[in-house]
């Protein structure tokens, strides 16, 4: 898995530090407030765990999953839920958690999608930002890097179902992709 690594873009210690800020920046302004933390899976799996262990004020945990990409390096543009939520969100402030924002189709649909539900509020956390590659205008609150337009994985991040389980964000080699 390590030969197919083209450069260690950030490392362990560097995620875990940011993630605890973002934990406590998230603790501060959900502080007294119905908060329900949704991980967008699969990708955001690791992401959301270590962002929970750093946010110290109540909040509800739960997952959707959507597919744009399947095996592909684009997003297709469409978006499919494969998992809703379990729960009715009305009144709730709904902090979806994301591993990486691109082209930011996905997250737009899913902002659409939960404002009809009348949650009070949605906003987004990422652990990367890749302006680069962004199709529509998205709003993301906060981030944990912001990164170049490369083919990134590792800490959740995949090729093809694979190197999630990096523990640090690296660039994936070209020809690993373009076989």
């Amino acid at each position: 898995m390590k030969e197919d690594i083209q450069e260690i873009l950030i490392s362990e210690e560097a995620v875990i530090s940011r993630v605890k800020e973002l934990g406590q920046q998230i603790s501060k302004d959900y502080e007294g407030k119905e908060l329900l933390v949704v991980g967008v899976l699969k990708g955001s799996v690791v992401f959301a765990a270590e962002l929970l262990k750093n946010i110290t004020t109540q909040c509800e945990l739960d997952f959707m999953a959507v597919s744009s990409y399947g095996n592909s390096t684009e997003s297709s543009g469409v978006v499919k839920i494969l998992k809703d939520l379990d729960n009715d969100i009305k009144g709730k402030h709904i902090l979806l958690v994301e591993d990486i924002v691109d082209s930011g189709v996905t997250l737009n649909y899913l902002q659409k999608y939960l404002k009809e539900r009348n949650a009070e509020s949605i906003e987004i956390v990422t652990l990367l930002n890749k302006p680069a590659r962004r199709k529509v205008d998205i709003d993301v609150k906060y981030q944990g890097f912001e990164v170049p337009d490369e083919f990134i994985v590792g800490y959740g991040i995949d090729y093809a179902e694979k190197y999630r389980n990096l523990p640090y964000i690296g660039i994936l080699k070209r020809s690993v992709y373009e076989k």
